[in-house]
């Protein structure tokens, strides 16, 4: 029986975490739930369907609303503040820590997990792309205590077990190019919030939604891709595949390429971080291979920039990607708020970039100073006409 800690319980990747749970009983129980507290029904719901013995809650308007909704349930220890994740991770005795959190807040329960011992499967890529150098330090030596959640790289991992890595050449991630695919510029101008997040394969939260709408998610999976598997950024490349049946590529120096298949859908990624080694016996449906086509397209680099801002920023390293993600984060709640058009978001993110002076990530504080100065520079020119 292994017992999970799920941070971001309420979110996409975390419902989807427990429904494999759900189906699993006898393989995983929950040890501890983690929510932000916006979906408290939800929160509510899941506590009594699992008694975790340890909630941590962000929020402490909604933590004491909780209370009241638990009534009479008994031996559920709740932990209040925002600061409550990253003691679930450190604290709480479990087998895995599952980091569904969005964005860089999910950094410290990351390196919490690690530091503590315990194996973390990652669904909040932000935490490499933020903390890459920190989070990598401390694996060394054992790299199966990191399991990656998203979809590509999960793929990737598949890919190249068994493979000797002087044999890779080059990996590929796919995306579906979100729903702008073959959009011009001037026309992602006009782009309405309602249309950004109608994304044709994938069913996510907002912020990530829109990310795959701009392509920065794919930026900042090919920085994740480059800590992860410890590639060279010349070796990364991207290409858009509708049909999003095709999740990663890896080509080796003999030119053979081994693309791993599956149908869009995330719960397999999550059991495969959830069960490994092993592989459950109930996955997703077989692909239709014989009923669609495959087809494989260059990135707009033109209409979607943040992918080449993504392979500079990671290239330049230092607190750079935190400064990139952060002013992204603040961007993207800008557009979701109707403050700018869709294409400002990737503008701000550059111009905040350009006028970062950098510094070595050799602790948090670094990429916290880097964090909050760019959040308060995108912030501004948001507000600006």
């Amino acid at each position: 029986m292994r017992a999970l800690a799920i941070l971001g319980s309420t979110g996409s990747i975390g419902t989807q975490a427990l429904d494999v749970v759900r189906h699993h009983a006898d393989r995983f129980k929950v040890a501890a739930l983690s929510a932000a507290g916006t979906s408290q029904d939800l929160l509510a719901g899941q506590i009594r369907e699992f008694l975790p013995p340890v909630v941590a809650i962000a929020e402490e308007e909604a933590a004491r609303d909780l209370k009241v909704k638990l009534g009479a349930i008994k031996g559920v220890e709740l932990l209040v503040g925002p600061e409550s994740a990253e003691t679930v991770a450190r604290e709480v005795e479990c087998d895995m820590v599952v980091n569904a959190l969005v964005g860089s807040a999910g950094l410290a329960p990351t390196l919490a997990a690690l530091q503590n011992g315990k194996t973390l499967a990652l669904a909040n890529k932000e935490s490499l792309v933020v903390g890459g150098e920190l989070v990598m330090d401390l694996i060394k030596g054992e790299p199966e205590r990191l399991l990656p959640v998203d979809s590509e790289h999960a793929a990737l991992a598949q890919a190249l077990r068994g493979e000797r890595r002087e044999d890779l050449k080059r990996v590929i991630l796919t995306g579906s190019g979100g729903p702008f695919r073959g959009w011009t510029r001037s026309e992602l101008a006009k782009a309405s919030v309602k249309e950004a997040l109608q994304h044709p394969v994938w069913t996510m939260g907002p912020k990530i939604t829109i990310d795959s709408a701009t392509l920065m998610n794919k930026g900042l999976e090919v920085i994740e891709a480059h800590y992860l598997f410890d590639l060279e950024y010349a070796q990364i490349h991207v290409v858009i595949h509708p049909e999003a049946m095709v999740h990663a590529i890896a080509e080796f120096r003999d030119g053979s390429m081994r693309a791993e298949m599956a149908v869009p859908d995330m719960k397999l990624p999550i059991q495969l971080a959830l069960a490994w080694p092993e592989r459950l016996s109930t996955g997703v449906p077989s692909l239709p291979i014989t009923e669609r086509s495959l087809t494989f397209e260059p990135v707009d680099r033109e209409a979607f920039p943040a992918i080449d801002l993504a392979y500079r920023v990671g290239g330049l390293g230092l607190t750079f990607p935190a400064v990139m993600n952060a002013a992204n984060e603040v961007a993207v709640m800008a557009f979701l708020g109707g403050k700018i058009p869709l294409t400002r978001v990737v503008e701000i993110v550059q111009t905040v970039v350009d006028e970062h002076e950098p510094a070595s990530v050799v602790s948090v504080v670094h990429i916290e100073r880097a964090d909050g100065w760019a959040r308060r520079r995108a912030a501004e020119i948001a507000e600006e006409r």
